[in-house]
């Protein structure tokens, strides 16, 4: 990393391969399934890498304006956090799959005035009439704390300014959006192709279940100890 303009849009292809990270994969692939579809896929990893980008913008800001660092024991909260994130969703992943259908029943509701139906209907709120689904923003920003204690340490050590600074944090940001976006688009499209049937598919979320649920607690165990000691 430089305090060059290469240096800086190098944030964005880091930040594409940080989206690809296994706790990031395993967290939004325990609700990508439900859906099997590689437009929606896109735009629940789109959602995701907003949530994680507001998150590292924000710290970012915040310790910049301060001059200071994020906490040892506040990022391990952070992360023990994540951890904990990582084990719901999975349990979450595992008690769909054993119904009938995997994605719970079809429900008929309004928001404003516009009715509409599909599977659970608590999964979203609407703003401004467009449906927005929350449940990957809110792990992505829980994710963005996570990391953002790491990122900034480097990238204040590195860049001389905060704008520099700063506009690298975006970049890599921007870049966690596409490759999530990437990632769960083509995980959308291929179950939609390949995973027709609901057996197969409450297959597929019991393992991405238990392996959130194990990435989890292999995540947490030196957070909490850490935090403990």
């Amino acid at each position: 990393m430089t305090a060059s303009l290469p240096g800086i849009v190098l944030g964005l292809l880091v930040g594409i391969r940080h989206a690809f990270e296994p706790d990031h994969l395993a967290a939004v692939g325990t609700f990508v399934g439900e859906h099997r579809d590689g437009k929606r896929g896109i735009a629940l990893g789109a959602l995701w890498g907003l949530g994680h980008t507001l998150s590292l913008v924000v710290v970012g800001i915040v310790l910049a304006v301060f001059g200071a660092s994020l906490p040892a024991g506040l990022a391990a909260g952070f992360e023990l956090a994540v951890a904990v994130m990582l084990v719901g969703l999975g349990i979450r992943a595992i008690t769909r799959a054993v119904r009938v259908d995997g994605i719970g029943p079809i429900k008929t509701h309004s928001h404003g005035g516009r009715e509409h139906a599909h599977a659970d209907a608590a999964s979203h709120v609407h703003i401004a009439g467009r449906i927005v689904l929350w449940r990957p923003l809110a792990i992505g920003l829980v994710h963005g704390l996570a990391g953002s204690g790491a990122l900034t340490a480097l990238v204040f050590a590195e860049l001389p300014s905060t704008a520099l600074r700063i506009g690298y944090i975006a970049l890599f940001g921007l870049g966690s959006i596409a490759g999530m976006a990437i990632a769960t688009g083509i995980a959308g499209a291929s179950l939609g192709t390949f995973a027709r049937d609901p057996r197969t598919r409450r297959r597929l979320s019991v393992v991405t279940g238990a392996i959130s649920i194990a990435i989890g607690i292999l995540w947490g165990i030196p957070m909490a100890a850490l935090l403990l000691a």
